[in-house]
């Protein structure tokens, strides 16, 4: 009643107020309604007209825009301005020197060829658009009452879409409804991130409980959701209803665009985010473009072009002033007035010459460089591709080249920085031992079964060296004798497991499944554990005829049973059944949906809840299934009511086994139960939880079937338990685990079960004074831990925790707010795992194998010779990484390892200090006073290549890659990351043979990478698989992304992809030295070749009063570098080999050549230039001296010169060819016969061409003069005699002197037999 009183001006204004509190909000979200509550509203009164609309355009031109677009994007090349420039410099008369639409065809030719290559590309790009843009989908029509099909196109945000099996998303689409009677719908997401196991996706809360098919006309609801962003792995969200009530949004109800439906026959959605704005769109950047440090070198050196330009147009205006100066007030003959008809003065004459011999001088900037480096790169790229060494045969899979403008940088490689898991090894984890209630089981059938597999595959490749296993341990008593031999076979216990036959079967029989290999499938038990396991289940088969509790169950019975149910639900795992290997298990059991709210709660866990429930509903959710995904219904009963209904009431007393249980199926014969034809099938994100599952199952412990509300597992002699699912806590870096909450349906316990590394569990456990068993487990856990890391296995420690009706109902409230916020949900969702994940009672632990790819030892041991120093950043524990580090000969067992472990910034940087003065004190106590004072300065002494250049930071010398390693835990390393720290920690980490971080974020992996390339200023590659390396390769020079077990996260953001890390050898040594050496070599002879050419001009104007005339054809000057010598470099340039394959294979240590840029230094530049001045003098004097006396005329001797430079050219460029192909020559005869024919047509047809100047009959008269063929013989000797003067004197004492200086670190770090 007050507010009826209120002052109108006073409610206006509260009400403005109101409305910019809410402008912020509605900046941060959006709003999404129905269209069809607005079909025959107008367009301005749709809520959602302001929302991009469904169509997609990926090119950049329309029709009318591609001319001007194009031109100014090409005009940011600073060179194709320069040229254009010059063009139309010449149109101006008194300063032109050619015909002007002569001058402009060399840029018009340029910049046609690029845009003619753009406007294929757009148009390819418009005709995907075409074809995306008009696939069909079914949208919601409100006045026919049905779907009806539209383009996507024509699909808006707030549209309702029906989706149908294997069909694409259109749009981003919130799943309202699905056909699935357990309210999920399957996805793939292999084109978002090239993972092909199935997601799971589930319908929003509030319409999971429909009984009825989904219509759209009484859809009241409005979400409210976060704007459109590029995380594909988050969305954030509400839906409020008409009553008022919320229901948080999660990714899981999102189904994003570009996926495909898979196992779902029907599904309805509501378009959230459309075209543009969808995240698949928002994601795709296009190719990167990196600027490759030749080109960058390159750049500088034309910069030196064009300061040379300068000086010859300024020297050449300087003489023609002079020269105009001498005559005073008698003007010359020869002299031109000015436009008003009045005489120049000297000074205005010189100005004007300068601008006319820029024109001339043009072609010493090189406008075909940048286009024949593209075309040279693209054809290096293609010959890269063709390589078969290459092509993985298992995986059918080859290098991908994702950026065309870095090839040359993959020789000039000097830091590599690599992840562990899946780059290293196979990412194949297979489960190798356990321990549970402290008790350890070394599973040796199962390593005798592992040995199989490695013995077929040294078999196959015909090397027995590289079979053997873990040394067996016999339980709990063994470990301290294997210590003995641990070093010995620790590059023999990693080496890869299952032949390539294995493989190629393994591909066959899991198509679509990943992780699921037989050795990854087939473990054996250990006899032991499974007799173990076997008595729990007698047990508990007893307590079920006699209704006894749970709780009289012996400990270490039933620590192992829960042990075994962790390991089955504790995952994300979905299960398929084998006879249609995309078809999901159906079961279900009847369960009420998950506790979401307190009021849930209250209903849940009174005994009111006793009389809800039946039967039926059990029965109709089994015979609601679709007939083609019912193949196991009938191996399937339902249980009773009273295993459907639990209460959670202390007063209550507990209830008795035989509640417990579902009925045993009539055709269990106590084996692992098996589905028809064959076993089920398990679709992991991770090769982890795979590995878990499968151990489990070799338990007779299987999960049988996976809803977003429960769990199915299946125990021996027990059937089946339907644990009820009440959150799931996904893994994330910073906690390092998992949790899942069910309620027991055994005890009816609220239970969470965790699963995560050891160093974060081990901290979670349960106070000491928690009783003695509790301590001991511990301790022996630990203890097998760290004989597991040893080992390099990955561990896993399992946990669990019992919640009281009352901690759980104070979790759920906080956990609850944290759900429904928009804002900040990420961190409260964190902080309300963390509450729930304390004072855990440990389980056990498991040890798992990663396997060691083929050849990786050798690939980092041939890198290593080659000077590449290898760091490994990886997020496993720091004994694993060592191990799989001495394993893959990162480490060597003979040199001093450096151990920093740090517990805060002071303790790190008193370890530095302390890594510096031993360093200093035990290897470089014998070097000079100054080096050892330069050690102090953290950098100066660190060089690590050898190089004459003092401008290059990179360089170094010999005695500072010392026989140390160096390990660093993550922890240590945010310490020593630190700007306070992190030239100590450089200091140290250079001077260390081998890096090796453990226990890294993928933040701090690309900081350590970015740390080096800024501060050594060095040359980066990173290479990794998962999306956690991501960072890394982005941050590196050059990202090499393997195409392995995680998807292709990495694929998508790296520069280059290879299936394999031993390619990596091949791909640095062989081809990144060619192509080094290649583009090198050309852009050296690019400069060579216009200098040459222009120098002939310059010396003419030394008799021309340097006036800016030529004696060469301005037809022959602008075509000489466009079409008469290009097409020989081009080939050279893609082709030329200095050392072949297998050479550069055998002798790593060449490709130190690239890492110096021996192949490119600023003094090359300069020699070149003195070259090509000093054989242009050669052809210039040649001629003139040998037509001074006779009476032929500008051109009969400009010709001879032209036709000399050409021949020199070629002849220079033939000396500089080390490989000769038929491509070669058949290139250098292509350019002769297309400069005479040229020429021959020329002075035939064109008489009057370029008045008053007659070439007419000029090179036939030539070919009929003997002179001119002398000429042709002396002239090209004459000019290239110094250069190979050159090449003897010089560069054969340069190569050995550096061939020797090249053997001496190898030498020191490798072992006499590698030289055999």
């Amino acid at each position: 009643m007050a507010r009826e009183g209120e002052d109108p001006g006073m409610a206006k204004a509260s009400k403005v107020k109101r409305q910019r509190k809410k402008k912020p909000k509605e900046n941060k979200t959006r709003t999404v309604h129905a269209n069809i509550l607005y079909d025959n509203a107008k367009g301005e009164e749709n809520p959602n007209r302001n929302y991009a609309n469904n169509k997609i355009k990926t090119t950049k031109y329309t029709v009318l825009s591609f001319l001007p677009k194009n031109l100014f994007e090409q005009f940011h090349r600073f060179a194709n301005v320069y040229f254009v420039f010059i063009a139309l410099l010449n149109f101006v008369p008194v300063v032109n020197a050619f015909q002007p639409e002569l001058a402009l065809a060399p840029v018009v030719f340029i910049l046609s060829v690029t845009a003619i290559k753009d406007l294929w590309e757009d148009y390819r790009r418009h005709r995907s658009d075409q074809e995306i843009n008009h696939m069909d989908c079914l949208v919601y029509s409100r006045a026919e009452r049905r779907y009806v099909e539209r383009y996507w196109k024509e699909v808006r945000v707030g549209d309702f879409i029906r989706l149908r099996c294997n069909e694409i998303l259109p749009a981003d689409v919130l799943l309202l409804s699905s056909s699935d009677p357990d309210r999920l719908c399957h996805i793939e997401t292999a084109t978002l991130d090239g993972e092909t196991n199935l997601k799971q996706r589930q319908v929003v809360r509030s319409f999971f409980d429909l009984d009825c098919d989904f219509d759209p006309l009484k859809y009241n609801g409005i979400i409210e959701c976060e704007k459109p962003n590029n995380d594909l792995n988050r969305f954030r969200g509400y839906i409020i209803h008409q009553s008022g009530r919320r229901d948080a949004l999660y990714k899981e109800n999102l189904l994003l665009r570009g996926c495909t439906i898979r196992n779902t026959e029907e599904a309805v959605g509501i378009v959230i985010y459309a075209g543009h704005e969808t995240k698949a769109m928002l994601n795709n950047n296009g190719p990167r473009y990196k600027r490759s440090k030749l080109e960058r070198q390159m750049n500088v050196h034309v910069f030196w072009c064009v300061i040379i330009l300068l000086v010859m147009c300024l020297f050449a205006a300087v003489g023609h002033g002079l020269w105009m100066f001498q005559y005073g007030d008698k003007r010359p003959v020869f002299d031109v007035l000015s436009p008003e008809g009045t005489d120049l003065s000297p000074i205005m004459s010189a100005i004007y010459l300068f601008l006319t011999m820029i024109i001339v001088f043009q072609v010493l900037i090189p406008i075909s460089l940048f286009v024949s480096i593209e075309i040279v790169k693209i054809c290096q790229v293609y010959f890269i591709h063709q390589d078969m060494d290459l092509y993985d045969e298992e995986t059918d899979s080859h290098l991908q080249c994702r950026a065309l403008n870095i090839t040359e940088d993959l020789g000039q490689m000097q830091y590599i920085f690599s992840d562990k898991t899946g780059t290293l090894t196979e990412n194949k984890m297979v489960f190798r031992r356990c321990t549970v209630a402290g008790v350890e089981y070394s599973h040796d059938a199962n390593a005798r079964r592992l040995a199989m597999y490695q013995e077929m595959d040294s078999e196959e490749e015909d090397c027995t060296s590289h079979s053997g296993t873990l040394p067996r341990r016999d339980s709990v008593t063994s470990h301290q004798s294997a210590r003995v031999v641990l070093r010995s076979q620790s590059t023999k216990s990693h080496r890869r497991t299952g032949s390539r036959a294995e493989a190629k079967r393994a591909s066959i029989l899991s198509k679509h499944t990943a992780f699921s290999s037989p050795m990854e499938k087939d473990i054996t038990p250990d006899p032991q554990l499974l007799d173990k396991v076997n008595e729990c289940s007698s047990q508990m088969d007893f307590m079920r005829f006699h209704s006894q509790p749970m709780s009289q169950l012996p400990s270490d019975l039933a620590d192992i049973i829960d042990f075994f149910i962790a390991l089955t639900i504790c995952n994300t795992v979905v299960v398929s059944s084998p006879n249609q290997p995309r078809q999901k298990v159906r079961m279900r059991f009847e369960l009420k949906s998950p506790v979401k709210t307190i009021e849930d709660f209250i209903k849940r866990f009174t005994p009111s809840r006793l009389t809800s429930g039946s039967n039926s509903s059990s029965s109709s959710s089994l015979i609601t299934n679709r007939s083609s995904n019912r193949g196991c219904s009938s191996l399937l009963s339902s249980p009773s009511a009273e295993s459907t209904l639990t209460k959670l009431d202390e007063e209550q007393p507990p209830r008795g086994l035989e509640h417990s249980f579902g009925p045993v199926p009539p055709c269990y014969n106590g084996k692992a139960w098996n589905l028809e034809d064959g076993e089920l099938r398990y679709e992991a994100e991770s090769p982890d939880e795979a590995a878990l599952v499968y151990a489990a199952r070799a338990y007779k412990c299987s999960l049988v079937g996976r809803l977003p509300d429960q769990v199915t597992v299946e125990l021996p002699h027990l059937g089946k338990l339907s644990f009820e699912l009440l959150h799931t806590l996904g893994f994330d870096s910073t906690r390092k685990r998992m949790s899942v909450v069910v309620r027991h349906p055994l005890t009816d316990q609220i239970t969470v079960y965790t699963k995560g590394a050891d160093s974060a569990i081990m901290d979670l456990i349960k106070p000491p004074d928690t009783g003695k068993r509790q301590i001991k487990i511990v301790s022996r856990t630990q203890n097998y831990l760290n004989l597991y890391a040893a080992d390099g296995l990955r561990t896993l420690c399992i946990a669990k925790k019992i919640l009281s009706k009352e901690q759980y109902a104070c979790w759920l409230q906080h956990h609850l707010q944290a759900e429904t916020a928009i804002q900040g949900r990420e961190e409260l969702l964190f902080d309300s795992a963390l509450r729930l994940e304390t004072n855990l009672q440990l389980l056990g632990a498991t040890g798992i194998e990663d396997r060691l790819q083929d050849g990786v030892p050798e690939t980092i041991a041939s890198l290593r010779m080659a000077g590449l120093q290898i760091w490994v950043l990886t997020g496993d524990k720091q004994e694993t990484a060592v191990n799989i580090a001495y394993a893959c000969k990162l480490l060597d067992p003979e040199e001093e390892i450096l151990t920093l472990n740090a517990d805060s910034q002071e303790a790190c940087a008193l370890l530095l200090e302390e890594s510096l003065h031993y360093i200093q004190a035990k290897f470089l106590c014998s070097s000079t006073d100054q080096a050892a004072k330069a050690f102090h300065s953290n950098f100066a002494p660190f060089e690590i290549y050898p190089s004459s250049s003092p401008s290059s930071s990179s360089h170094t010398t010999p005695f500072t890659v010392l026989r140390l390693g160096l390990v660093i835990d993550g922890r240590t390393l945010a310490y020593a990351l630190d700007k306070s720290l992190e030239d100590k920690f450089l200091a140290v980490a250079r001077s260390c043979r081998s890096v090796l971080c453990c226990r890294s974020t993928p933040l701090q992996k690309s900081m350590v990478v970015k740390l080096v390339r800024n501060k050594l200023k060095v040359m980066t590659l990173a290479i990794g698989d998962g999306a956690n390396d991501v960072s890394m390769i982005q941050v590196a020079d050059v990202g090499v992304g393997i195409s392995g077990q995680e998807g292709m996260q990495a694929v998508m953001a790296s520069d280059f992809a290879l299936p394999r890390f031993r390619y990596l050898q091949k791909l640095l040594l062989v081809h990144g030295h060619w192509c080094y050496s290649r583009l090198a070599n050309m852009i050296l002879y690019f400069f060579y070749k216009n200098a040459m050419f222009v120098a002939l001009i310059f010396w003419y104007q030394f008799y021309c009063g340097f006036s800016g005339s030529a004696m060469i054809d301005q037809w022959y000057l602008i075509f000489f570098n466009l079409m008469f010598s290009a097409f020989p470099q081009l080939i050279t340039g893609t082709l030329d080999k200095d050392v072949s394959a297998e050479t550069l294979q055998q002798l790593p240590q060449l490709y130190v050549n690239g890492q110096n840029s021996e192949e490119y230094k600023p003094y090359m530049f300069w020699m070149n230039m003195i070259d090509a001045f000093y054989q242009s003098l050669v052809c210039f004097f040649i001629p003139y001296f040998a037509y001074a006396d006779s009476d032929v005329d500008l051109f009969t001797w400009g010709t001879p010169i032209t036709t000399l430079a050409l021949f020199t050219i070629l002849v220079h460029l033939g000396i500089e060819t080390k490989t000769w192909t038929w491509m070669n020559w058949l290139s250098i005869a292509f350019s002769t016969a297309l400069f005479f024919t040229v020429a021959l047509c020329y002075n035939a047809s064109c008489p009057t061409c370029y008045t008053p100047s007659n070439p007419y009959w000029t090179m036939q008269r030539l070919l009929q003069d003997p002179l001119f063929y002398l000429l042709c013989v002396i002239t090209p000797v004459a000019a290239l005699l110094l250069n190979l003067f050159f090449k003897v004197l010089v560069q054969v004492p340069f190569s050995s002197g550096g061939q020797m200086k090249l053997r001496e670190p190898v030498s020191l770090f490798s072992e006499p037999t590698r030289w055999r």
